[in-house]
């Protein structure tokens, strides 16, 4: 299955918000190896959450190598793979947000995976564990990190 995510996205939880959804529309990524997404309305109760602009963007990308390395060919003599390549993969959300009145920036949530380039066919169900564990924790722990973000308080 490709990268297209249905629309709206159901959003984890966080304090002060219920039941927040994202609706999104096809965007044109930042790079050939990528799709990207802008959120065009919010659902749900969260106050004052603005939606995708020019000056306070507010977008889902995800970008994949431009160049995929393949498992070289072990040495002939001892059989060993002296140098492993691997592909990086990456999910980038960005949104505009005002520091301070008139101070306007961008906040980034960054996600990347590093895969060892024969690890997708000698053992996918270890990266499909991966990322699955990866991704309970993130939706487990939604509103605790941007508790802890709002906080410093781990």
């Amino acid at each position: 299955m490709s990268i297209s995510p249905s629309t709206p996205i159901t959003g984890g939880t966080q304090t002060g918000f219920t039941s927040p959804t994202y609706t999104i529309t096809a965007d044109i990524a930042p790079s050939i190896a990528g799709k990207q997404w802008a959120v065009t309305a919010v659902g749900g109760t969260q106050a004052n959450v603005d939606v995708h602009t020019v000056s306070k963007p507010f977008t889902i990308a995800f970008f994949k190598p431009i160049a995929p390395k393949a498992l070289p060919a072990p040495n002939p003599v001892t059989g060993v793979i002296k140098s492993i390549p691997r592909n990086k993969y990456r999910r980038v959300v960005r949104k505009g947000v005002n520091c301070a009145a008139n101070t306007p920036d961008i906040a980034y949530d960054r996600r990347e995976w590093d895969i060892p380039a024969g690890a997708d066919s000698y053992e996918p169900e270890d990266l499909k564990a991966m990322i699955s564990v990866a991704n309970g924790f993130d939706w487990q722990l939604s509103s605790g990190v941007g508790d802890t973000i709002l906080s410093g308080i781990m």
